[in-house]
């Protein structure tokens, strides 16, 4: 699984030595689909290169799940920073052993959809993409929920998670056309059984 996530990150690497690509939101349809699994993944694996500070932000103001998944307990979080109730500096959160930072999710504001649009979130992306080398977002499920697409409209580019035998190829057609599938950078199949025969020596 990690070679895969390497090669998806090759991937990304070759796109952007032909346009600018620092932020990628990482989206799937629905629930369970794997897609905060895939967001870590790539940003550890990204975290890995030589000279590259990565961070990878839960996006998800309603049921996040990042910190929790890498054992952090967040002091402040996105909804703090945008609430202007503390700065991103001293909100992000080191894993060890890798050039990476986690900005999670403390407190559930009433208003996620708000803050995710807000002048503030601008302002924190743009911050982070100068502060970062790459900037990944895990998001909500992007059917039923208008904050996937507020999120993925500020990003150079998207990835989209499905899950083999569960994700409805409507729903991952729905969510193409509802984030615009031109600014597609690839696509992870989880729990998909791949056969390869490996290296063959002579």
């Amino acid at each position: 699984a990690a070679e895969q996530f390497r090669t998806l990150r090759a991937r990304i690497d070759s796109l952007a030595a032909q346009r600018p690509i620092t932020s990628v939101a990482v989206v799937s349809a629905n629930s369970r689909d794997g897609k905060t699994t895939a967001a870590i993944n790539l940003a550890v694996v990204t975290s890995m290169s030589l000279d590259r500070k990565v961070l990878l932000i839960d996006c998800d103001l309603r049921r996040p799940s990042v910190h929790r998944a890498l054992g952090l307990e967040p002091r402040a979080g996105l909804g703090e920073v945008l609430g202007g109730r503390a700065e991103l500096v001293d909100s992000v959160m080191p894993v060890e052993g890798h050039h990476l930072e986690i900005l999670g999710v403390r407190s559930l504001p009433a208003n996620p959809s708000e803050l995710l649009a807000s002048s503030k979130m601008s302002s924190l992306m743009e911050e982070a993409c100068q502060r970062y080398d790459r900037v990944i977002l895990d998001t909500p499920a992007a059917l039923g929920l208008p904050d996937t697409k507020i999120i993925a409209e500020r990003c150079d580019g998207l990835i989209l998670v499905m899950r083999a035998g569960v994700t409805p190829v409507k729903d991952a057609l729905a969510t193409l056309d509802l984030l615009d599938r031109r600014r597609v950078l690839g696509v992870t199949l989880n729990d998909a059984v791949v056969k390869t025969e490996g290296y063959r020596y002579a």
